[in-house]
């Protein structure tokens, strides 16, 4: 499991370790927070492609799926 702190997440790269679409290499580009701090919005961006879509930020923390930095 990895362990994140969201105030950290925007511009962390992740590897996917299921790569879809040859999209393998992955950045946070956008975080948005609620009046307490959590996070309400999270957009990650395939590097090679630009392909942003949104994604509940905790699933980042499945490392099966998810590897923290560029693999």
């Amino acid at each position: 499991m990895n362990t994140i702190n969201p105030k950290k997440l925007l511009n962390s790269k992740w590897t996917a370790v299921n790569p879809v679409h040859k999209e393998k290499h992955f950045i946070v580009t956008e975080v948005k927070f609620d009046e307490e701090g959590n996070v309400v919005h999270c957009i990650i961006q395939a590097v090679m492609s630009h392909r942003a879509e949104p994604i509940v930020w905790q699933n980042l923390k499945n490392s099966s799926d998810w590897l923290q930095g560029w693999m």
